[in-house]
């Protein structure tokens, strides 16, 4: 909810004007919001629920464009999500991981295999050592997989697409311990122990 500054007087047509500023042409990419260092305004009732659904004021944001804009100007410091702009910065609350990974596509080339993977705001995001798979063990067995999307942002990554990756992974002997895992990107990622894994399918 917001606490302090002036996110007590921001609405959602004033924070939508603010991110279509700060967000540019589309079509140009990702605002720098690295390079952004604005003032802290308060924390804003807003909320990314563990699904992927955006929650203004308790509310469920309907417009996936609006979603979308808004995902180009979040920013993580300190273990805190903010959407940021060249002139303000304000807190928003994130259940679990901000963003879905709800598609994925395999390719091939001389290199070996790549997983490319869809968010649910519409990013492709390719998994290498760049944008690097990790395995946090699930409250109801299993593993959850997240990617790195960009800058500390990470997509938890669907029951479904797990078990896709759980059928193509394979052992490997990692410091001297047999591990499952997936590889693309000339990377493998590790999931755990083989036979844990194998057990928690």
């Amino acid at each position: 909810m917001a606490k302090q500054g002036r996110s007590e007087n921001l609405t959602l047509d004033g924070l939508t004007t603010a991110a279509r500023g700060a967000a540019g042409s589309p079509g140009k990419g990702l605002p720098p919001v690295h390079l952004w260092n604005p003032p802290f305004c308060g924390d804003l009732d807003m909320r990314i629920a563990s699904d992927g659904t955006w929650f203004y004021m308790r509310t469920p944001i309907g417009r996936p464009a609006l979603v979308r804009l808004f995902s180009t100007i979040l920013k993580r410091e300190d273990g805190k999500h903010f959407l940021v702009t060249p002139v303000e910065k304000v807190g928003i609350c994130v259940d679990d991981a901000p963003f879905l990974a709800v598609e994925m596509i395999v390719e091939r080339d001389e290199n070996g295999r790549r997983l490319r993977f869809r968010t649910n705001v519409g990013d492709w995001v390719p998994c290498d050592f760049g944008h690097r798979l990790r395995f946090e063990p699930s409250e109801g067995g299993g593993l959850k997989p997240y990617l790195h999307v960009r800058a500390g942002l990470w997509a938890k990554v669907t029951r479904a697409l797990y078990y896709d990756l759980v059928d193509m992974g394979e052992q490997r002997m990692i410091d001297g311990r047999m591990m499952f895992g997936i590889e693309s990107g000339g990377e493998f990622f590790a999931m755990a122990d083989a036979e844990q894994v194998r057990d928690t399918g």
